[in-house]
């Protein structure tokens, strides 16, 4: 094909070649030549109708490039390479929450953390990296939502946004914030307990309803103090009969632990019938569990317990609190059973026992208040004999 011939115009540098538009009318392509950095660059300026381009208008962007005052069209798309590089290799929020999100546990408590990031921490901070993150912006966060959301909600936000960037860190994807995320103080040390007769009518319900395998599990969180989620994650090669102990892996405070398996659990499990699923409690298919599904609250209406008892979990409580208060268990002993991280997160039993040891210690008034009555009745005799 024949190259097409340039036509000069009135303007220094500056020509066009004729050319067909969209609309299939002639056009002129206007091109500018000027030199720059001691060589000679040619480019394409606009397009008569398409860009509006006249050759007084490409007179003036030519005058700016030599200035310095617009990029080479070259210049232009090496910056939009070095742009569209440095964005591939930029881990903003939204890209760490994909990663972070790849190595989650599919389940309930996924789906919760995933509505929470599109609804509270997308739009916000998705399109930073954490570098980038500034204070004021997230306590800007944090104010807003606590004028409409609890503070155990925030700080389920804040500690999400937390995470994220902490896997960020740790997978070296990512510088850190260079601040602490404040989060709402929450007082959420509430600890479920159940009398004598709330226990009985919880473990008939327990007996009465059909899902016998969720029976068993809040039977094991009674006797043993599990975690639903470890109990979820629970497998038959973590159940020792031999040695008498359960392997919890994974666990909340991080290191796998073990606990000790009493009469009670252990009799739940042995009353287990095995399938092919390694889990003890197997979900769909027998994979692992993610949810009780309706059983649970079933279970609690049927034993009527109040409606913020929680099936599991104030289950677990009922198990320290018991322990605590039989006056047998030291704290220490309880944080171990528990698998608590720390000793400030068993304190919330500790008043349980204490009202153990003060009835302990109230032991000595009836000593001495039996002492002071039989000496009073020998007092007695002995005026009684002297007459």
């Amino acid at each position: 094909m024949a190259a097409k011939k340039r036509v000069k115009t009135k303007y220094a540098g500056v020509f066009y070649l004729e050319a067909i538009s969209a609309q299939g009318k002639p056009e002129k392509i206007y091109y500018i030549r000027y030199r720059k950095g001691g060589q000679m660059v040619e480019e394409k300026a606009g397009r008569q109708y398409q860009d509006d381009m006249t050759p007084a208008r490409a007179a003036g962007i030519r005058s700016q490039k030599i200035d310095g005052e617009q990029q080479t069209n070259q210049e232009k798309r090496d910056a939009d390479l070095a742009i569209k590089a440095a964005e591939a290799g930029k881990y903003t929020i939204d890209r760490l929450w994909e990663e972070y999100s790849l190595n989650r546990t599919r389940g309930k408590g996924f789906d919760i953390d995933t509505n929470r990031y599109e609804i509270y921490l997308k739009e916000p901070f998705g399109k930073k990296e954490p570098r980038e993150l500034v204070k004021l912006d997230v306590d800007r966060v944090r104010i807003n939502l606590l004028k409409k959301k609890s503070p155990q909600t925030v700080k389920h936000v804040l500690n999400l946004l937390t995470w994220i960037i902490n896997y960020g860190v740790k997978n070296n994807l990512c510088s850190g914030v260079s601040f602490h995320i404040q989060k709402p103080t929450v007082n959420n040390e509430k600890t479920e307990n159940l009398s004598p007769e709330q226990l009985t009518s919880l473990l008939s319900a327990i007996e009465e309803d059909p899902n016998i395998p969720v029976g068993n599990m809040m039977k094991m969180a009674l006797y043993s103090g599990m975690r639903r989620g470890e109990l979820f994650k629970l497998k038959w090669d973590d159940v020792s009969f031999d040695t008498g102990f359960i392997w919890i892996r994974d666990p909340k405070g991080g290191k796998d632990q073990k606990i000790p398996m009493n009469d009670m659990s252990r009799g739940v499990l042995e009353s287990i019938v095995r399938t092919k699923s390694p889990y003890v409690f197997p979900g769909q298919d027998g994979g692992k569990r993610v949810t009780l599904g309706r059983s649970g609250t079933r279970i609690r209406e049927a034993a009527g317990l109040p409606k913020d008892f929680r099936p599991m979990h104030g289950l677990r409580h009922a198990y320290a609190s018991m322990l605590a208060s039989s006056g047998n268990v030291d704290m220490y002993v309880l944080q171990k059973l528990m698998t608590h991280k720390s000793p400030q997160m068993t304190q919330r039993y500790a008043h349980l026992r204490d009202e153990v040891l003060k009835n302990g210690a109230g032991q000595i008034d009836d000593i001495f208040k039996k002492q002071a009555e039989d000496s009073q009745e020998k007092k007695i005799v002995n005026i009684l004999g002297n007459k």
